[in-house]
């Protein structure tokens, strides 16, 4: 089957469209034939070497974290699914939906949403499951609260800023200033350029929701008594002084701070499906690019300035 892949860590220019095996599947997994996959940003940091104290050095390696696609074989284990049933799904802590195929259990899938297409449910998965589990689970944000998202425009971003709406908070998204108008359509009360506005300027919010990693001690800072601050990413440059600080906020001082690595399953993935036929939450796609320019989309996302998701189109 195609398949993105590369053969040593490096710039977006080491990625290609090659081959390898369909997935063997196992009597208690299902065969999904992948429509779509989205670029995420740890697929960056892992295709240029920044993990591989994680990924290793064994290569080929894979990329493409979430996808959205069709049931092609069920497992005899398996209940519940048939196949051509359209699902959506996160692989886990790997690498590899940008492929035809993939081999998942029923837990790392659910139905995907009836009333958007494949492509533009791709955008979702890795995004829409961290941004619930971080402003509902994690910060417990309530409805009349106020929420900083920075990262607005990004793929999490654009997800928090809706999800916030929709949990009932006063929503201020922090990003570009080309980006603002698009940010206030995904329902921003509220928009700052982070070019213009010093985080030690900034308002107090109840949650800050951090999708860049950096700059923690003065996030915390902006917080209200008892405010929590949320971050899905680390100081990729400084990551043992960047994760200490995360662990050690994280038991001391009113202002929390957590910080979690998403590994979601199905119930979550059921629960964002009922967001987005509801109409709570749109799929927001700045490109789609098919499975041959995984290089070229790779290296969009570096350039920053994204407004949702890249999609790579496999079928």
């Amino acid at each position: 089957m195609r398949a993105a892949l590369y053969d040593s860590y490096g710039p977006p220019e080491v990625l290609y469209e090659g081959r390898v095996p369909v997935p063997v599947r196992k009597p208690g997994e299902v065969l999904v034939r992948v429509h779509a996959a989205s670029v995420n940003g740890g697929e960056l940091h892992g295709r240029a070497g920044r993990v591989r104290f994680v990924t290793g050095r064994r290569f080929p390696q894979r990329t493409g974290l979430d996808f959205a696609g069709e049931v092609a074989e069920v497992g005899t284990e398996v209940t519940g699914l048939r196949v051509g049933d359209r699902v959506w799904g996160i692989l886990g802590r790997t690498f590899g939906s940008a492929a035809e195929y993939v081999s998942v259990r029923p837990r790392q899938i659910a139905y995907a949403p009836g009333n958007v297409t494949l492509t533009e449910a791709a955008s979702l998965p890795a995004g829409g499951t961290t941004s619930l589990t971080a402003l509902r689970d994690k910060a417990g944000l309530r409805a009349g609260e106020r929420l900083l998202v920075r990262g607005a425009s990004g793929g999490v971003g654009s997800v928090a800023i809706q999800l916030g709406k929709a949990l009932g908070a006063h929503v201020t998204g922090l990003a570009g200033a080309k980006n603002a108008d698009f940010v206030r359509e995904l329902g921003a009360d509220e928009v700052l350029d982070h070019r213009a506005t010093a985080l030690a300027d900034l308002d107090r919010y109840d949650v800050i929701m951090d999708t860049v990693g950096t700059e923690h001690p003065l996030l915390r800072r902006r917080l209200a008594p008892g405010g929590r601050l949320v971050s899905i990413a680390f100081d990729i440059d400084h990551p043992v002084r960047s994760i200490g600080y995360l662990l050690g906020s994280a038991v001391h001082g009113r202002q929390r701070v957590r910080f979690f690595s998403g590994n979601p399953k199905h119930d979550l993935f059921a629960e964002l499906t009922a967001y987005v036929e509801r109409g709570d939450l749109r799929p927001v796609v700045d490109t789609v690019h098919p499975l041959a320019d995984i290089a070229t989309a790779h290296r969009a996302l570096e350039a920053g300035g994204v407004r949702g998701k890249h999609v790579i189109q496999v079928v």
